[in-house]
Formats: C-alpha cells, structure tokens, sequence
C-alpha cells in the first residue's frame, strides 16, 4: 500500500502544480496531507518528518547554493543594463549584407546573453521586445523570427553559467553520493558545478552550431523568408563592434574562465560576476539607483522562490521515501527492459513530458532526487546524465503547446503575430535540438572530455 501511496503523492503533487498552485506550497502541503493519511493508515512512520529540519538547515549552509542569488542578480543587472541591445545592434550591422544576417545576430547575442545571464526567461522576453520588432520590420518570416527568438532564448538552459546547472549540479552530486552509499561505497566521488558547466560547453555550441546552419540553409533555400536587412544605411566599426562584444564576453571570461581554470568556486565566480555586472552597468550609463532597487528587489523574489521549492522538495522526498517510494522506483527502472539503456530512455521520455506542464527547478528538486540515485547506480555517468536532462528540459522548454518559451515570447509579442506562427516556427528548432540530445547520447565523450582535460 505504501508504494501505492508513493505514487499517489507524485501525481497529486504533479495535479496540484498544473492546476496553478504555489509550487514551494504545494510541495510541503500535499506532502504533509499524504504523512497524515499515512500515519493514520499505518503505513507512514512520522519518524521520517523529524529530519525536516536538519534538511532545512542544510539548504541554510550549502555554499553551493549561494551562487544562485549572485548568479540571478548578475542576469537581472545584465538585463536592465542595456547591453544586449547595444550588442544587437552592432551584430545586426556586421551580418546585415547576409541574407538571414539579422537571424544568426539574433542567435549569436542570444548565446552571449545566456553565458552572461543564465535565466531563460530574461533572456527570451529581452530578445523578444528587442529583436522581434527589428525581424518583422525587415520582412521576416513570422515564424522563422519567432522560432529564432524561442530558440536563442532557452541557450540560457544549457550554457553556462545556467541557474539550471547549478540547481542541477547541487542534486546530481547529492544523487551520485546515495547512489555510491547504497553500493556500499563509502567514501564517495563528487560532482561539482563545474564539472557540469565543463560538460555543457560543447554540446551547447554545437546547439548554437545547428541553429545557425538551418538559419543560413533557409537563407539559401527560401531568401525571401530570412531577406537582407533594410532598415539601416550605416557600416560598424571595428571599434564599435569590440565595445558593444567585450563587457558579455569579460564578464564570461570573469566568471566561466575562474570556475573551469580551478581558480575560483562557482559561488565565488557568481560574486565577481554579480559585482562585474553591476561595474559594467554604471560604466554604460544605463543604470540608476531605482534600476538597483528594481534588480535588487526581483533577485530577493527570484531567490526566494527557489529556497522556498527546495524547502518544499526537501519536505516530499521524505514523505516519497517514507511510503517506500524510492524502493519501488528502484524495482521499476531496474526491472523495464532494455537495461540501463531502457531505463534511460524512459526516464528521458517523462521528463520530457513533464516539461510540459512543470518547471525546470519543480523537476530538478521533484523527480532529479527520485530517479538519480537509481541510474547513477547502473553505472551512468553524472555528468553525461546531468547534461542529458538540460538538454531535455531545454527541449520542453520549445515544445508546444506547453513551452515557457512560447509563453514568455506570446507575452510580449504583438498581437499581429499569431500564436500558430510562434507554434510552428520552433518546430525545426525542436528537432535540431533532438538531433543534438541524440548525438550526445550517442556520444557521451562529447560531454565527459572537456571536464576530463580540465580536471584531470
């Protein structure tokens, strides 16, 4: 019965979230709910709530964990700032004689913004009030400028440095130790931030590297569909070029280069780019005391939305294990033909369609914790999972009709674009995306080599 309960609880918890409530809420109420009905039935020990809080107190203390508010306030401050306009801009120019030039600047700013923020919404609702406009002016395709804006917006999944990698890389090292305890592994290895951040620069170029290849076979293919721009008559110049490339890319060096050099923690490279970040926004002139109160304010509600789920998470994956829930998991993936690789797939496919419905920290605290362990202890490699589920999730993010992206862009978009154009005009981003979570499947080395060259 308590397996039966275990499954009950993750689809109520699932049920509650779609219907629109708090996730952090709905997480520690639906939990307690089912421990009380539990407990009643006999079939819950009220022993397992006592660790509530010794769990709290290790969200409180775990240093990786304090790279999220920096991270998120150095995102905000980017945003705020200007600067991804002002690199538009100038990208846009250089590309404009390129039949589908506007298309790749928009792609090649978008991932510059995602290694300067790190937030998918940010960056898709920045892209979208700036780029969409300009793509629509020149004759664009609607659903080829939206397809590009959906696209060049979830890079902030994926590239470092990724809030959703370093949630993600926090609960796949808890993972990978419970999984090495339960092999009777004693003195376990770890996973860090940045490994993960290592393993997802390849593949995330080579994302960006399928996105612009379509761009430009459109450009060859169809022309009128992606046109020259031609709403400009000005040339840039070089030196124009290299101020409005070289504040993203200082700041991606500041912070990617300290992590992957081994000269600082994510958490201490988060502070240099939060500090850098607000350095590059006074020099520009684009910021103001009301601007830091309005960054400072939405980093307060951004971070604490997210210690609140883990709170919340913290509070299921106690009520889930003690209903025997993690046992049962355990039975099923082992027990699902194909093996390991059977498994995989499975957990890929529900988490694909979880991503529908759910956001990427409600699975990184909800399901991550549950399915981990078990995969890790077939032998899969942290990493390599760790940057398979971005991926994923990433490609959820894109997938109608559910997707983030698709909603964060319909909101700014203007109401003579049409929601279908928005739908389809991601459809051939989608299977770039799953042409690249196939290869890195496929290929794990494409993950697991950079991390080895550096860390080794």
């Amino acid at each position: 019965m308590g397996a039966w309960l275990a499954l009950a609880l993750f689809a109520a918890v699932c049920a509650a979230l779609m219907l629109g409530f708090p996730v952090a809420f709905t997480l520690a109420g639906v939990s307690l709910l089912f421990a009380a009905v539990g407990a009643l039935a006999g079939v819950f020990d009220p022993a397992f709530l006592e660790a509530v809080p010794n769990r709290i107190y290790g969200i409180m203390t775990n240093e990786t964990l304090i790279a999220v508010p920096l991270f998120v306030f150095m995102g905000v401050t980017l945003e705020r700032s200007r600067l991804a306009e002002n690199l538009l801009e100038s990208m846009a120019v250089v590309f404009s004689r390129l039949s589908g030039g506007l298309g790749v600047s928009v792609l090649l700013v978008g991932m510059l913004m995602a290694a300067s923020t790190g937030i998918v919404g940010a960056t898709v609702v920045t892209m979208g009030l700036m780029s969409l406009p300009t793509m629509l002016r020149n004759q664009y395709d609607p659903r080829i400028a939206c397809g590009t804006i959906c696209a060049a917006g979830t890079l902030g999944q994926i590239i470092p440095p990724s809030i959703v990698l370093v949630l993600l890389g926090d609960v796949i090292s808890n993972a990978y130790q419970q999984a090495q305890r339960d092999l009777g592994i004693f003195s376990p290895d770890t996973v860090s931030v940045g490994d993960l951040f290592a393993g997802a620069i390849v593949p995330g170029l080579i994302l960006v590297l399928g996105y612009v290849i379509y761009i430009l076979g459109v450009a060859m293919l169809q022309p009128e569909r992606v046109p020259r721009r031609v709403d400009h008559d000005e040339h840039v110049s070089v030196s124009r070029l290299l101020l409005a490339m070289l504040p993203p890319l200082l700041l991606i060096v500041l912070v990617l280069g300290s992590i992957l050099g081994g000269i600082a923690t994510p958490t201490e490279a988060a502070g240099v780019g939060a500090v850098g970040a607000l350095v590059l926004a006074l020099v520009q002139g684009q910021f103001s005391y009301e601007k830091l109160l309005d960054t400072m304010r939405s980093t307060v509600q951004v971070s604490s939305m997210v210690f609140l789920i883990l709170i919340g998470a913290a509070v299921f994956s106690l009520v889930f294990r003690g209903f025997g829930g993690d046992e049962a998991v355990h039975e099923l993936l082992n027990n699902l033909p194909g093996g390991t690789v059977g498994a995989l797939v499975a957990v890929m496919l529900l988490m694909f369609l979880l991503g529908f419905v759910l956001d990427f920290i409600e699975i990184t605290f909800v399901v991550v914790p549950i399915i981990g362990p078990v995969l890790l202890a077939m032998g899969i490699d942290p990493i390599w999972l760790g940057i398979l589920i971005a991926l994923n999730l990433q490609t959820s993010f894109l997938t109608p009709p559910f997707g983030f992206a698709l909603f964060y862009l319909r909101g700014v978009a203007k109401d003579s674009v049409a929601t279908r154009d928005i739908y389809r005009g991601v459809i051939p981003f989608i299977v770039v995306q799953l042409m690249v979570l196939l290869l890195v499947a496929l290929v794990p080395g494409l993950v697991t080599w950079l991390p080895g060259v550096i860390y080794r």
